[in-house]
This record gives C-alpha cells, structure tokens and sequence, in this order.
C-alpha cells in the first residue's frame, strides 16, 4: 500500500510513540521508512548570537548536529527491525519543508508525533504535526504522546 513512509522528528518526547509506529508500519508494508529533521531557522535566526560566533554558525552548527544524531539513532532503530530508512537533515520553517519533501520523495504515508497539549495551548501556539495534517494531500498519522504538567 505504502512504498514510502516519512517520519519528521524534532527530538522532542512527543514523537517516541511516533518513531515505534513508523517502524512497525514501514515494516508491515515493506515501505522505506524516511526520517527527516528540519533545523529550524526561525530559531537560529531568533537569537542574538554571541561574539564568540560569527553571526548564527554556532547555534545553526548545533541544532544540525542534534538533528544528525537524533535521525541517525531512528534510522539504526529501523535497521534492528530489518527496514531500510533514509536520514534527512534539511533547514527552513519546520512543516513547509516537512510538505516539500513529501512531495519531492513522493511520499505515501506520514507519521507525525505530537505532544497531548491542551486546547488553550493549541490555540496559541498551534503545532507542526496540525499543520501537516491540514496541508498535507497525502495520508497522515498523528501519534499522540500524553505530557505531564
């Protein structure tokens, strides 16, 4: 059904259900399972620097390192399972690069992650995986993952 599934990851706790999903669906399908991280530039872009660093290098240099190890340690995940991934690292705004490659890896099935975040929280803040879900014009799994506190 699915020849390729994409598993956006921003290392955060909402996605470990996410990650245990996907690989059990890549495997179920005998799909390539695509784990993306998107390093975030209206992060980088955000922060003040330091003089130490010539403009955004350093905290853009960490945050793809980060992304790096998190998609590797997903990607030697499936492996264990037998299913074959691809590593990811792009820059940009999280979901339009999340959208853009799943058009540009012709994508079938994505698997988000998400924080159970209350109503009010969401309507402030909103979320990449909702976002994803409205925009995207392919399947999507929203793996919810409960937050204390």
């Amino acid at each position: 059904m699915y020849d390729r599934i994409l598993l956006p990851t921003d290392m955060s706790r909402g996605v470990d259900r996410a990650i245990e999903h996907a690989i059990d669906a890549a495997d179920r399908y005998d799909a390539e399972l695509h784990v993306l991280y998107v390093v975030d530039a209206e992060a980088y872009s955000s922060y003040p620097g330091d003089e130490y660093v010539h403009e955004f290098e350093g905290l853009e240099r960490a945050l793809e390192q980060a992304g790096r190890e998190a998609v590797d340690e997903i990607v030697d995940a499936a492996a264990r399972e037998g299913v074959d991934s691809e590593a990811v690292v792009r820059h940009g705004v999280p979901h339009q690069e999340i959208l853009r490659y799943i058009d540009e890896a012709d994508i079938g099935l994505v698997v988000v992650g998400s924080k159970n975040r209350s109503d009010q929280y969401r309507r402030l803040l909103g979320s990449v995986a909702e976002r994803v879900a409205h925009l995207a014009e392919r399947p999507v799994t929203i793996v919810k993952t409960p937050v204390e506190g």
